[in-house]
């Protein structure tokens, strides 16, 4: 059983439940201001656990604050694409997906020195109508993507996805993907990965979704995520409707001790991590068609072949 520990790094302003508020620029400031101390808190916590995750981070971060990027990197934790400004894959077509991902890469590895291969959509807006973005970002050798969460949502999720990682096939190429962990239940998979869930929830619940997981996903992997705004319980509250207000800051002040239970309890992962092993079982991974591929003419493109990065780039790999 392998864990993987994530953690979406944005402005709390940027969160999806605050999509179309006009938030004064001086609201703003304060939370770019407070991002880095609840991340520096975050990293503290990994450094006593001796824990190495993936931080799934937003290009502009890398460059209005370089330094904590440079922070995050040194200590040994991966750093991934969380795009380059928090957009929904909704708001994008193929063509500027594509640009905002190259931007968010570029900006990151300026930084880092190293390629960046892991994204994740914001709000997990890699569904049906979006999947044509497994096109890209294969096209773009990233090596897996963690967006797709096998739920049934308002805001995202499909539904009928796999629990354990798999090949997702976009219309045309497909890639490694990472599902957040769902625990489930009565026929149907309740999300559990991390979020709003992992502070309304009890913590039981979360753990009975691990051993879940260990028993029936093949191969056994599980993925949690956080954001680095849920531990800092002292902020600033958005002007938000009273359903967005309870899922954003239910539980918050317990965020910091379940975080660190966690910890204490199980030993985590990073991404790249678990996707370099996989990479050798490809043959062996669940297949699932996210929208439904054209049909062909002749042969399928690469020979119908999943794009496998890591195998057709060995520089690339190596430097990983």
């Amino acid at each position: 059983m392998q864990i993987i520990l994530s953690f979406d790094v944005e402005e709390h302003f940027r969160i999806e439940a605050a999509a179309g508020l006009v938030i004064d620029p001086a609201l703003k400031a304060r939370y770019c201001a407070r991002l880095e101390p609840s991340t520096r808190w975050l990293l503290d916590q990994l450094g006593s656990a001796e824990v190495k995750a993936t931080f799934f981070i937003v290009g502009q971060i890398a460059q209005h604050n370089p330094a904590l990027v440079r922070v995050i990197h040194r200590a040994g934790h991966e750093v991934a694409s969380h795009g380059w400004d928090h957009q929904r894959v909704h708001n994008f077509t193929p063509a500027a997906f594509r640009e905002d991902i190259r931007k968010s890469k570029d900006a990151l590895e300026q930084v880092t020195g190293e390629p960046v291969r892991g994204y994740r959509a914001p709000t997990f807006s890699i569904v049906q109508q979006t999947a044509w973005a497994l096109d890209v970002l294969a096209e773009l050798d990233m090596v897996y993507d963690s967006s797709i969460y096998p739920v049934r949502h308002d805001r995202y999720g499909v539904p009928a996805a796999p629990r354990a990682p798999f090949l997702a096939q976009g219309p045309h190429r497909s890639i490694l993907e990472l599902p957040p962990a769902t625990l489930r239940c009565l026929g149907i998979n309740t999300p559990m990965g991390g979020g709003g869930y992992f502070r309304l929830f009890p913590l039981f619940l979360l753990e009975r979704a691990l051993r879940q997981a260990e028993r029936d996903c093949s191969p056994p992997v599980a993925t949690l995520y956080f954001h680095p705004w849920e531990f800092d319980p002292d902020q600033e509250r958005l002007p938000l409707s009273p359903l967005n207000r309870f899922r954003t800051y239910v539980g918050l002040h317990r965020s910091r001790l379940r975080l660190t239970t966690l910890l204490a309890k199980h030993r985590f992962v990073r991404a790249i991590d678990v996707a370099k092993q996989l990479d050798h079982q490809r043959g062996s991974l669940a297949c699932f068609p996210v929208v439904a591929a054209p049909s062909w003419h002749g042969h399928p493109p690469h020979g119908g072949r999943p794009h496998s990065p890591l195998l057709a780039d060995t520089v690339s790999a190596e430097r990983l």
